[in-house]
């Protein structure tokens, strides 16, 4: 059960035009908070603290929204909900018409971030982009940075040749009109694929718009992060395929997946791929191919 919310002192009185919607669990979103007070903007924040069960992180960000100028509330979970089943409580409290889910290890490009925003009007659904352009280069994020820099760092015009595949809730703005009807699923779990479904879902009633108007990426993971990661998602990635086939059976992924099925013996190269994935003697672009084999071989079991 949530604790009872922690507000400053803007909170009460606040009339927002936008609620930035920030979930976390464990990553400190002091530097965020920091950022976003800097603009000024007619915007609101909702802090969810999903199971984080740290108090020195909780007197941290306490002190930081109550030094805030910005209206911020804080919601504390005692336990983990999930990434879905907490945006849709984050949803809650938020008093907007418009939606911002932003991620607690992102930092604005742009000095107008919330402005951007604001200025894109009653627009159902936008995806505002990520970037690395103010993430630190580490030698143990080096190949989550480069496959990144492959395959998600897009601008708008890429992006919106699938609009609903780029679609994160790292930088994702929703109407209120809409994510009333359309809310995450919350039989996903752990991580991976969640947003992606919800945007399928979305996008057969409501356009997607893609925006230049992005947020850097501070949370890269070590390649042994990544590897759990995905091995998380395998089953969230079955389920989207379930609801979803058709659309799911466009990405490369799926066809990577579907190919490697056929092959014998899983149990016994998938793990040589993974290791070739981790050792960081070679060369980056060989590790990325490995990893992206690795996760079309865990993807073969749930295809």
């Amino acid at each position: 059960m949530p604790q009872t919310p922690f507000d400053n002192a803007a909170w009460v009185k606040a009339e927002p035009k936008l609620s930035v919607l920030i979930p976390f669990k464990g990553d400190d979103a002091c530097d965020l908070l920091r950022a976003l007070d800097e603009e000024q903007a007619s915007a609101e924040i909702v802090i969810l603290d999903d199971g984080s069960a740290d108090p020195a992180l909780t007197a941290r960000v306490q002190a930081t929204i109550q030094a805030m100028r910005l209206p911020v509330r804080l919601v504390t979970l005692a336990q983990n909900e999930g990434r879905a089943k907490g945006r849709n409580r984050l949803a809650g409290h938020a008093r907007a018409q418009a939606l911002l889910f932003l991620d607690a290890d992102m930092l604005p490009d742009n000095p107008d971030f919330l402005g951007r925003w604001i200025a894109v009007g009653d627009a159902p659904i936008a995806f505002g982009g990520f970037s690395l352009d103010r993430t630190p280069v580490r030698r143990e994020t080096a190949l989550n940075r480069a496959m990144a820099n492959q395959t998600e760092t897009l601008d708008a015009a890429r992006r919106s040749l699938a609009p609903e595949k780029y679609v994160y809730t790292s930088n994702l703005l929703v109407q209120r009109r809409v994510f009333d009807s359309i809310g995450f699923d919350e039989s996903f779990t752990g991580w991976g694929w969640e947003d992606v479904e919800w945007a399928m879902r979305a996008a057969k009633a409501w356009p997607i718009l893609h925006i230049d108007n992005s947020a850097s990426h501070l949370g890269l993971d070590p390649a042994p992060m990544m590897a759990a990661k995905f091995e998380q998602s395998a089953a969230n990635f079955g389920r989207m395929v379930q609801g979803h086939r058709a659309l799911v059976e466009t990405f490369p992924i799926y066809g990577a997946a579907r190919l490697l099925k056929r092959l014998p013996l899983r149990g016994v190269w998938r793990p040589m791929i993974k290791a070739t994935a981790l050792a960081e003697a070679l060369p980056v672009r060989l590790r990325a191919f490995a990893m992206r084999l690795y996760r079309a071989a865990l993807y073969a079991e749930a295809v």
